[in-house]
């Protein structure tokens, strides 16, 4: 893995065409997932294509800590599960991974241990308390050590076992759904009088498809959940005999958010752009990414095992169509679809992305602020964000706020044909370690 160490700032040539071949890094959303589910299953588990960067880092020295067998053999990360934490007592650093915090909360509630749960600053004002609550009505015992309803968090042992229902709201994250499901086969398969476990999802859920990759990794670890994700009010079944086992081997696919840059760098600079290791059959929610790039007016060929996207590129004055969308289901992609807009025809808005301003920085916001400075119009509401393209790009440095998805958006702005320059560009290690020089090895030398 290539790290960037430095905090300087780094210094991005105008893009005026790109062409070439990329191999994805694998899912963060899977890795994540199937790190937890391998820990717990039964046999052993060799992951092959797991992401490597900061997010899955967090969660393999968190489960290190736990005294989960994990290890590295031949390119791949190999565990041997076990039932609970062979560790009674830990204090986990979770840094800013949101999915890993929501992960390991609902996992350690019943595990009868004494867990602190922590991170960086920004991840102390994320919002949990919908979790906590929904734990805390199954029986478990969570305190907080600062602010109600965010991180810190101190896990106590529960005086009895989860509860056979359970009830969340799933109008802020789906990653709370997204744990309480991982967690209800641990407990099951620690509980000695185990019955079903309901989950009951109340005032919406966003971002659904990534519920359903958390039940498709399920099942490929041998647990079936009866439910729709798609219904108005899910509600999911987890069996009383539910087990995880091995599925021996589990090949983690690309990263489709990751992908999104590749493939918005394709609609903007000619290609063809072609990434490889995730397909337009994927489950991955960013794989929506396909449709908008299409909408606006860029060409996309789909493949077994690669996508592959062209234009006549903006250097030569094609411009991408205005776009209105709702793009609740793909939060993550609308970052990269934002900077798509500043090459289009005229205004495009962007709606229901509130959740956007509880991730790693308020993302509205920053987007705003930072779109603004290449001399767009930009308007911003609680939960939508309106982008007139600027008449000609300038010069400009970019914050980050140290996310990741605003540096690698916002380096697609070098299509622009003037400099960007993006400070603090080692955030990118939180998911995507490479980007920068998987960018460089795209652009085509003027």
């Amino acid at each position: 893995m290539t790290t960037l160490a430095s905090r300087d700032a780094l210094s991005l040539a105008p893009i005026a065409s790109a062409r070439g071949r990329i191999v994805m890094p694998g899912s963060k959303s899977a890795s994540i997932r199937a790190l937890l589910l391998a820990a717990h299953a039964r046999g052993t588990t060799r992951l092959s294509n797991l992401l490597d960067s900061q997010d899955t880092r967090v969660m393999q020295v968190a489960l290190s800590r736990l005294g989960f067998d994990i290890r590295q053999e031949e390119g791949e990360v190999v565990l041997t599960g076990r039932l609970s934490p062979a560790v009674k007592k830990a204090a986990l650093d979770v840094s800013n991974s949101g999915l890993s915090i929501r992960s390991l909360l609902p996992a350690l509630a019943f595990a009868q241990g004494q867990y602190r749960i922590f991170g960086v600053a920004r991840m102390h004002e994320r919002p949990i308390g919908d979790l906590v609550d929904a734990l805390l009505a199954a029986g478990a015992l969570i305190d907080y050590e600062g602010k109600p309803g965010f991180p810190p968090l101190a896990i106590r042992p529960a005086h009895y076992a989860a509860r056979a229902a359970l009830a969340v709201a799933g109008s802020a994250s789906s990653q709370f759904v997204t744990g309480l499901l991982l967690a209800a086969p641990i407990w099951l398969q620690n509980s000695s009088a185990p019955e079903p476990i309901r989950i009951d999802v109340a005032e919406g859920l966003i971002s659904r498809q990534y519920v359903a990759l958390t039940l498709d990794l399920m099942r490929r670890f041998g647990v079936r959940v009866e439910g729709d994700v798609n219904a108005r009010a899910p509600s999911f079944v987890v069996a009383g005999n539910a087990r995880l086992e091995s599925p021996d081997r589990l090949l983690i696919e690309g990263d489709a958010s990751s992908a999104s840059y590749f493939l918005a760098l394709g609609a903007l600079a000619g290609g063809p752009v072609t990434v490889e290791g995730v397909n337009a059959d994927s489950i991955q929610p960013d794989i929506g990414m396909l449709a908008v790039i299409e909408a606006m007016g860029a060409r996309v060929m789909r493949a077994a095992t690669s996508i592959t996207v062209a234009s006549p590129g903006v250097a030569s004055g094609f411009r991408l169509a205005a776009i209105d969308l709702d793009l609740n289901h793909m939060p993550d992609a609308a970052m990269t679809v934002a900077a798509l807009c500043m090459f289009a025809s005229g205004p495009s808005r962007l709606r229901n992305i509130g959740s956007w301003r509880v991730k790693e920085t308020d993302r509205l916001s920053a987007m705003a602020a930072e779109l603004a400075k290449f001399g767009a119009t930009v308007k911003e509401g609680a939960d939508w964000l309106e982008i007139t393209p600027p008449a000609h790009f300038q010069e400009v440095k970019v914050s980050t706020y140290d996310d990741h998805r605003m540096a690698m958006s916002l380096a697609l702005l070098a299509c622009g044909g003037a400099r960007v320059v993006i400070e603090n560009p080692a955030c990118v290690n939180k998911t995507f370690p490479e980007f920068f020089a998987s960018l460089a090895r795209l652009v085509v030398p003027a």
